[in-house]
Formats: structure tokens, sequence, C-alpha cells
């Protein structure tokens, strides 16, 4: 099971990946669980500018994405940068949809699904909307956690859920970098589960927050939108922390071109 390889962006290295090579190997790494309960775990971090730009503030948070299986590029600036490196047909490998096209393959081939993340009255219309897309999905087991961190009891009794579960993939919705900061903690401690942080996915599919319209999001709009809508959350990281991006892709990629020159 070749890992797609990953381009240095800014501050961490990013899959040069598709939906199609993502739930394929998904869908591999389920058989190989069932196969063998005590195969190794993955993890999948699902990568937009915010986390890079955390990756470059916090060099920890840089090993957590670069010890990912697949760090996907979910914002278009990230496909962008990209592109300008070489990977010319890159598309963006966006959380919401990454999350229903393994939900459809895992309703198609009997995979269990858990939910983990989210806030107590989500969870259940997330199940339902699921549900309502993919009858036949499996989905085992679902958690809220608290806005703190948890204490070794309740992390405890969550790990044992999980495992109890026999869960296949686990999709984590608590917001970068807490979600892969999670991941990364517990990445031995479900064998044969792939955990896959897909952010604000669970608000979006529950119905509880809209999405930017696609002409948004293929323009790289997407973060005026969700500005627009949660403005009081989200203005620190769209105002402050992201537009540091452009600046020093743009310093990549020119010194890229120098080095290249004979």
């Amino acid at each position: 099971m070749l890992l797609p390889a990953k381009q240095f962006v800014v501050s961490a290295n990013i899959s040069k990946t598709s939906y199609t090579e993502v739930v394929t190997l998904c869908r591999q790494w389920a058989a190989a669980h069932a196969a063998n309960p005590k195969a190794p775990g993955h993890y999948i971090c699902v990568t937009s500018v915010h986390g890079i730009i955390t990756a470059r503030d916090e060099p920890s948070f840089a090993e957590i994405l670069n010890c990912a299986d697949i760090a996907t590029p979910d914002g278009m600036p990230i496909v962008w940068a990209l592109r300008s490196f070489g990977s010319k047909g890159q598309q963006r490998v966006y959380g919401p949809n990454l999350m229903l096209a393994l939900c459809r393959d895992a309703a198609e081939h009997g995979h269990r699904i858990y939910l983990y993340g989210g806030r107590p009255e989500v969870l259940p219309l997330l199940e339902k909307s699921l549900q309502q897309q993919f009858p036949a999905l499996r989905i085992v087991g679902r958690y809220s956690p608290p806005f703190r961190p948890l204490t070794v009891e309740e992390d405890e009794q969550v790990r044992h859920a999980i495992l109890e579960s026999y869960a296949d993939l686990v999709f984590v919705g608590i917001s970068t970098p807490k979600q892969e900061r999670w991941m990364f903690e517990h990445r031995q401690s479900f064998p044969g589960v792939t955990l896959i942080g897909v952010g604000a996915a669970f608000d979006f599919h529950a119905g509880c927050t809209p999405q930017a319209p696609a002409w948004m999001q293929r323009v790289g709009l997407e973060w005026f939108f969700r500005l627009s809508s949660e403005p009081g959350r989200l203005w620190k990281r769209y105002l402050l922390v992201t537009p540091r991006f452009l600046p020093l892709w743009l310093g990549q990629r020119l010194k890229s071109v120098r080095e290249s020159r004979p």
C-alpha cells in the first residue's frame, strides 16, 4: 500500500493525492484491519492554510502533519501552491466531501464508522443525515468531547468505547489543531483503525452551518463566506493567521526558481 508522495509547502509536507486515492487506501486499510485486528493504525489530516501557518509557528504541529499517512490539500491556496511546484493536475481534497466519499464507500463495503467530535446536539442530526444519504452505513458509535482536555479516566473510557465498537474509520471533528493533536496522540491506541480529521464537516452535514457555494470554493473565497457566517469565532483565523500564507508561499516559490537555474 504505497502512500501518496508529499510536497513541502511553507512549513509541512502535503500529499499529492485525490479523493479516489484516499478512499482506495482507506478501503485497503479497513480490509487489513478485518484480516488482522492488530494491523497498524493510520491517520489522515485534511490540511488548510490555517494548519500550514500553525505548523510554521509550532514545530511540534509540523511534526504531526508530517507524520500523517496522508495530509490532503484542503484549501485552494494549498492546491495552487502544489501546482506551482510541479503538480499540475492537483485538485482539492476537501474534508466534508472526503467524509461523504468515505461514507459512501463504507456503506458499500460494510465498514464500520465512529463519530468523534461535534456538539452533543449536532451528533444526532449528523447521524440522521448520513443514514438518510447512505442507508447501509454502519455507524457504530459517537462521542461529543467537552470543550476542555479530557481527564485520564474520560480518555480511557472513550478509547475503550471506540475499540469495543470495532470501528474501521473514526471521523474526528474537533477543529484544527486539536483534532490533529488528538489523532497523533492516539495513533497507536487503535490498531488497524483509520482516523480522519474532517473539521467543520460535522456541522456542515448536520445542517447546522452553511457551506460556501461551489463557485466561491473554486476561486478560493470560501474563507470570506465562513468569516461572514461566523465572524466572532473565525475573525482571528482569517484576518490575522491565513493572510501570512501568500508571502511565505511566494518566497518559497522564488527560492525554488533560483535554485533550479544553472
